[in-house]
């Protein structure tokens, strides 16, 4: 067999398949961390490590017949990508003491968090609150050097992305899929900008697509990263909660921004709350007396706070049933046109002009699956 490199050794260990961090880690364990020996070991030997069966020894025998390695350093070269390995300098420090570090990290850009980098997660079907509070957040950290860290989802996560990038900071996107699929499909250039501005990370190797499997994974990469999680509206079962918990085991502070009592959205955070897991959030004021950085960094808070417009002007003179309809929705639930049409017991002719004119005076939005909210 050619002599691989350590980093060679460790891309190949890193993609085979049944074979996960840790794993990966008791393989190297046993070679004393020599990825290269364990992937030249013979089988009987693999098999006397624990927790090594037949399946991932024949695996690591035959890796050849699982993994192209020419061909993934020809792909991630030809994308401009990298392949980490701890003992390089801009591994991520703080991933490094999680107890189940991935053994090496894909990256589109430059990753240089260090220890000031801070997760912000959330629903992927989040309320316009929810997305003013994401934007502000990562906008506050980033101006502050902070590197704010998601998962290019939907939502909270895109929010949060954009809040960085827009004042011109650093933000990394980790992904639950090799660094060469964008998902969804739509962010294609949002995460251009992020590696242009910052990084592109995941610890599967190209052509991985996204599962059941891989969110979950990402979701630890996310809390591992981050000296804190702040959790910006979730349910109690939202896949935020599992990187809040993933947080808390890797001994990271948890933050969660409070919600409405009345959507579903803010049970996630409250719980948290409630339980002692999080800290409660209402601005970034509450992250740096956490960290004790008041008086150590200068904080531009030079935006109005957060707060529900006043429409009271605006719905004067719109008749009654733009006052009808926005009283429906001003109930902080998005609402179709057929659910206003049935609880105004207007006809639905009367119900689009009516959401139209309130598009019009910028009271109302039009999400993304036909619902509209109030601003």
């Amino acid at each position: 067999m050619e002599s691989l490199s350590p980093r060679q050794a460790l891309m190949v260990l890193n993609a085979l398949p049944n074979i996960g961090p840790i794993t990966t880690r008791r393989l190297l364990a046993a070679f004393d961390g020599d990825a290269a020996r364990a992937l030249a070991a013979p089988q009987r030997e693999l098999l006397r490590i624990h927790g090594i069966g037949a399946v991932i020894a024949e695996t690591v025998v035959n890796w050849k017949n699982h993994f192209d390695l020419e061909k993934e350093e020809a792909s991630l070269a030809k994308i401009g990508g990298k392949f980490l390995i701890a003992e390089d300098p801009n591994y991520p420090p703080l991933l490094r003491d999680i107890h189940d570090p991935p053994v090496g990290l894909y990256c589109l850009g430059e990753y240089m968090g260090e220890d000031r980098a801070v997760s912000l997660v959330g629903s992927r079907r989040a309320t316009l609150y929810g997305i003013a509070v994401a934007k502000r957040l990562a906008g506050d950290l980033a101006r502050l050097g902070f590197w704010v860290v998601s998962g290019g989802a939907r939502g909270i996560d895109l929010a949060a992305h954009e809040g960085a990038l827009e004042v011109g900071g650093k933000t990394a996107v980790v992904l639950g899929c090799g660094i060469d699929i964008i998902y969804p499909p739509e962010h294609l250039d949002l995460f251009r900008r992020i590696a242009g501005q910052g990084a592109v990370l995941s610890e599967f190797p190209l052509g991985r697509g996204a599962d059941r499997q891989t969110f979950p994974m990402r979701n630890r990469l996310i809390a591992g990263l981050s000296r804190a999680t702040v959790v910006i509206e979730s349910d109690v079962n939202g896949g935020s909660m599992i990187t809040a918990r993933q947080a808390i085991d890797h001994g990271r502070e948890v933050f969660a921004v409070p919600g409405r009592i009345d959507q579903v959205s803010s049970r996630g955070c409250h719980k948290l709350i409630r339980e002692g897991e999080a800290k409660l959030l209402t601005g970034i004021e509450d992250i740096l007396e956490e960290w004790k950085f008041t008086g150590q960094l200068e904080i531009k808070m030079d935006q109005p706070p957060l707060a529900v417009p006043d429409a009271t002007t605006a719905l004067a003179g719109l008749g009654e049933d733009a006052q009808k309809v926005f009283a429906l929705l001003t109930g902080g639930k998005p609402a179709f046109p057929d659910e206003l049409a049935t609880q105004t017991e207007l006809p639905s002719a009367r119900i689009s002009a009516t959401l139209l004119l309130l598009e019009l005076k910028r009271l109302v939005v039009k999400r993304a699956d036909g619902r509209f909210e109030a601003r």
